[in-house]
């Protein structure tokens, strides 16, 4: 059986890290769906009245890149670049109803969210530090761009096909989710300072309306030090 996996050398250098888990063994992802774009769009707007850049728990994704030696200004963390689109005033094309409410998610609760299709990944899905031996195509890309070695990827173990680079900056374009995705492991990162309750919460409320918006058949984890392998039975 198949399991999420995350490289205790990471805690080693992130104690705190924590990672919320959403296991979905079916879904209905929609290219469209104004019951989802409605809520989206009103965060939308009230983020763009303050300047969050400075925020706690952006900066605490800045302070991570930079631990790894990845420059947060050049490589914005998945959170920080969110916020500089909605600061520029543009909101987010509606990609399909998951990708839109991972959006809703991070920018309410201002913290990293993304996903992989499962049926495209044949090993475990592995948080770790990179070697220089895997590769990278970024989403919308069909260029290599190979990670670098100590950079934190999020990678297929037995194709070392990466699914995230520099830990949330650029997502792999072989393992996303589109309308056609019924199976996927959905993540929800804190670091820093942002406390374990914030993670639950966040996860729990994008579980409710994953299943409320797209029916979905899904099943709860946490990952921390205490928890760094979970299996997934899909």
């Amino acid at each position: 059986m198949r399991k999420v996996i995350i490289d205790s050398e990471i805690f080693t250098q992130f104690p705190n890290f924590k990672r919320g888990i959403i296991i979905v063994k079916d879904i209905e992802n929609a290219l469209g769906n104004k019951r989802i774009k409605k809520p989206l769009n009103k965060e939308i707007e009230k983020r763009m009245k303050n300047d969050l850049i400075e925020h706690p728990f952006v900066k605490a994704w800045d302070e991570a890149h930079l631990k790894f030696s990845s420059d947060p200004h050049k490589f914005s963390p998945s959170i920080k670049a969110l916020l500089k689109r909605i600061k520029k005033g543009g909101g987010f094309p509606f990609i399909n109803s998951v990708v839109a409410l991972f959006n809703y998610i991070s920018i309410k609760y201002l913290i990293p969210c993304g996903g992989d299709d499962v049926s495209k990944i044949e090993g475990n899905l592995h948080l770790g530090f990179a070697k220089g031996d895997e590769w990278f195509v970024a989403l919308g890309s069909e260029e290599k761009d190979d990670p670098q070695p100590g950079e934190v990827i999020y990678f297929d173990d037995k194709t070392l096909k990466v699914m995230c680079r520099r830990w949330n900056w650029r997502n792999g374009d072989f393992s996303k989710i589109t309308e056609d995705t019924k199976k996927m492991v959905i993540n929800i990162d804190g670091i820093g300072v942002v406390p374990q309750s914030v993670i639950e919460e966040a996860r729990d409320e994008l579980a409710k309306l994953l299943i409320e918006q797209c029916k979905a058949d899904l099943s709860t984890n946490l990952m921390d030090r205490d928890n760094r392998e979970i299996e997934i039975d899909l």
